[in-house]
């Protein structure tokens, strides 16, 4: 029994599963699991590799309530310091209150093996369903996400097909949007000031859509500046500084995200470059801090809260996983502002 044969069931692997796979009985695999007496190395390794292509998780539960199950729905996000997932929990703890379920909420620190240890862990358990923030997984991990056969919500990004239920929007359109909106306004020397990529691959698809709106437009980005590391204030104040130091006669720098994009709005005021008048400022999430800064960030607001909503509502809507899979957008606006 393979395990593109086993991805398509709708139940959770077994450990009947992992057994006629390995060849072996149930009671062997489950005393390797349980690391309980000797065992063949060879045999070892046959059960160990028929869990990694199951995606295999061991049921914590005991007896009576794996069966009624545990009233749990996991929940993965990659940082609780950045303000965009605290408003997707907002989100999700509206939508479950009053349902009787409760959020297990782990960050994985935008670190994919991390996150493959979270799922082994909160599946572990049996929850009613898990969200979990972004598309990309491990191999181990996109596994056990799919042998599980509970409800899991992708949320955050529709850009590529979901395991399940993805919530959220195109980031790739945001950045086209983003482009076709400030080259409507007049702009035409275009800058670019992000962050570390590899972690958050969310802004590259931004990116990748602004490059091929400027290119339709046959307009060129002219210079880009990316930190090598997480988004903050201070990053987007010194990438834009060094920017500007390469190229004075940009006309509008388009920033990863609106931490980002407030870092340049600094730079700007205390480098006595007025925002929009001198040099336009285009960031992305909305976030409050930058629609309270003395000049307004432009930007794109994503639905956050409702992203978190609408996953939730849609998981417990329909307990069983379905055949196919769904994508919802949950769209995102553009903010007029004051930089741009």
């Amino acid at each position: 029994m393979g395990a593109k044969r086993l991805a398509g069931r709708q139940r959770g692997v077994t450990l009947a599963d992992v057994a006629l796979l390995a060849q072996v009985s149930e009671i062997t695999v489950s005393r390797i699991l349980r690391n309980h007496g000797p065992i063949g190395a060879d045999t070892r390794e046959r059960v160990m590799a028929a869990v990694r292509q199951t995606g295999y998780v061991p049921n914590r539960l005991a007896g009576g309530l794996a069966s009624s199950g545990s009233k749990l729905v996991g929940v993965i996000v990659p940082s609780l310091t950045n303000i965009v997932f605290p408003e997707v929990l907002g989100g999700i703890r509206s939508a479950l209150e009053g349902t009787g379920f409760q959020a297990v909420i782990a960050v994985s620190d935008y670190d994919l093996a991390t996150e493959q240890a979270l799922i082994a862990s909160l599946l572990a358990w049996k929850p009613e369903a898990m969200v979990i923030a972004g598309l990309d997984h491990t191999e181990m991990a996109r596994a056990m996400l799919v042998g599980s056969g509970v409800r899991i919500a992708e949320v955050m990004e529709i850009d590529s097909q979901p395991i399940d239920l993805a919530v959220g929007l195109s980031h790739r359109q945001a950045g086209f949007d983003t482009g076709q909106y400030l080259l409507g306004r007049g702009y035409r020397r275009f800058g670019y000031v992000g962050h570390d990529w590899t972690s958050d691959h969310r802004a590259k698809l931004r990116y990748d859509g602004l490059v091929a709106a400027l290119a339709e437009a046959k307009v060129a980005l002219v210079e880009t500046c990316r930190f090598e590391g997480p988004s903050s204030v201070g990053a987007g104040r010194d990438m834009l500084a060094q920017i500007l130091a390469r190229r004075h006669d940009l006309d509008v720098v388009v920033f990863s995200n609106d931490d980002m994009a407030t870092g340049g709005v600094f730079h700007c005021l205390g480098a006595g470059i007025r925002p929009k008048q001198d040099l336009a400022l285009f960031g992305f999430n909305g976030l409050d801090v930058g629609q309270a800064l003395p000049t307004p960030l432009s930007t794109v607001r994503s639905n956050r809260f409702l992203i978190g909503k609408t996953a939730i509502e849609k998981l417990l809507g329909q307990r069983e996983r379905p055949e196919g899979r769904e994508i919802i957008d949950t769209g995102y606006d553009i903010i007029t502002g004051a930089t741009a």
